[in-house]
């Protein structure tokens, strides 16, 4: 009887799938995505949701108002984290929605 293995998570295994098909630029956006919660922290990361990444603009839609008139002051900080966590210049705007 053939041994299988334990269903994993995709986002476990999406880096993995990037590398085998050869879509580096697409490892690189996907990674950009997941540092979203590090980079702002929990508070931030609550009251948003990154929708997508598309040619260096970072999409996120922000629940009230307020905050994203406050993102939006912080823009400039926040992109710079980003692409410091990221190790290198991908994000080069943010939209907040």
């Amino acid at each position: 009887m053939k041994k299988t293995r334990s269903p994993r998570k995709f986002n476990d295994i999406v880096d993995e799938v990037y590398s085998i098909y050869g879509m580096k630029g697409a490892q690189e956006e996907h990674h950009a995505l997941k540092v979203w919660h590090n980079v702002v922290g929990e508070t931030i990361a609550r009251i948003t949701k990154v929708e997508k990444f598309v040619k260096g603009i970072l999409y996120v839609r922000v629940l009230n108002p307020s905050w994203r008139n406050e993102l939006s002051f912080r823009k400039k900080n926040i992109v710079g984290r980003l692409n410091e966590t990221i190790g290198k210049v991908m994000v080069k705007d943010i939209v907040f929605k």
